[in-house]
């Protein structure tokens, strides 16, 4: 049976930084729509010193979704030095698809198949895929294609994750300070050799109460617009469900790959927001009671980039094999971790060794 190694990698990080000044003129609510009567650089503040998240990426107007999906790609197949025809499938990850400067979501026709017209591929047999899956769409998207290279159903395979949340946030919402635009993408290809590669994976999904914590609604302010949606999430819920049920996923499936956590040399967790993530992490420690680790196993990008979703992981490894990420490194034939919470609740993971 093949393995899926990663021959390639490219990101896209737009070129605008949005800081906590872009927020100040802001009339904030609360989740039940009653306004919050403080000035809004307290409640930025306050943010800030939760999430961490200081600046945030967001794209220009004359660009889309695919068009950085695409930027990301080009970077990716070049890297990978393989000719863009000989790719089996493009699978791309997002939850708005191509949002309007309007912030209407479109998805006809697949952002797959807008990369391939973008990249100029003629190959018929090179299939298209949109992977919806919430914030962890890329990292399934991942496991995808390792299912099909293991099927023998295809050996090269382009996988991206893009978004562009800055279109499809409420501003009155104090959440849309986490929210960010930015593009990921690898070329996977498969190989012979034995115990490489995507060693193990494992997802869940939760979709019974779970299921509102992260959704679409209108505007928390009743006296805006209400005919257009926006992400809702309720941050307690999403939280306390993440703690309880992320670090145990990636347990089981460091486990499945035979492996315990000192293993692992990284692990590169969706950027969520920084308590949340530093909180799991310490959580999945502890089931192996370790008290003292090494806090650089977890790098962390959401306090200059914000959360862009399904871009937030495949971004970060681009970065960091790239050498773009000071103090960050991957080790040679090391382990590591690729794991991601999101709406549905949604939550995977993947063991990934360096060939």
């Amino acid at each position: 049976m093949p393995n899926t190694i990663i021959i390639g990698s490219g990101s896209y990080l737009p070129s605008r930084v949005v800081g906590r000044d872009y927020f100040l003129d802001s009339e904030f609510y609360t989740e039940d729509g009653v306004k919050i009567d403080k000035p809004a650089e307290e409640t930025i503040a306050k943010f800030v010193e939760i999430t961490e998240i200081e600046n945030r990426r967001f794209i220009e107007d004359d660009l889309s979704n695919s068009q950085i999906g695409y930027e990301a790609s080009k970077l990716a197949i070049a890297d990978a030095g393989i000719d863009q025809e000989e790719l089996d499938y493009i699978i791309y990850a997002s939850n708005f698809g191509e949002v309007t400067v309007n912030g209407y979501a479109d998805f006809m026709p697949t952002m797959a198949a807008r990369v391939k017209n973008k990249l100029g591929i003629k190959n018929r047999k090179c299939i298209t895929y949109d992977m919806l899956f919430g914030c962890p769409g890329w990292v399934e998207a991942m496991i995808l294609a390792d299912n099909l290279i293991k099927a023998k159903v295809a050996k090269t395979i382009l996988v991206i994750g893009a978004e562009t949340l800055s279109r499809v946030t409420d501003p009155h919402d104090r959440n849309r300070m986490i929210f960010a635009d930015g593009a990921g993408a690898v070329v996977v290809k498969a190989t012979d050799e034995e115990n490489v590669g995507i060693i193990a994976h494992n997802t869940i999904c939760d979709n019974g109460l779970e299921l509102d914590y992260l959704a679409n609604g209108p505007s928390i302010n009743k006296e805006s617009d209400q005919t257009r949606l926006f992400v809702r999430m309720q941050g307690r819920k999403i939280y306390e469900y993440a703690l309880k049920n992320v670090p145990a996923a990636i347990k089981e499936t460091i486990e499945d790959a035979g492996l315990s956590i000192e293993d692992i040399n990284k692990i590169l967790i969706h950027q969520a927001n920084a308590k949340m993530d530093y909180a799991m992490i310490e959580r999945l420690h502890k089931l192996y009671n370790v008290k003292d680790y090494d806090h650089s196993i977890s790098p962390m990008t959401i306090q200059e980039f914000g959360n862009s979703s399904v871009a937030t992981i495949p971004t970060m490894f681009d970065l960091i094999i790239k050498g773009k990420m000071e103090g960050q490194s991957f080790k040679e034939k090391g382990n590591i971790v690729m794991t991601s919470v999101g709406a549905g609740m949604n939550i995977n993971a993947i063991v990934y060794r360096f060939p």
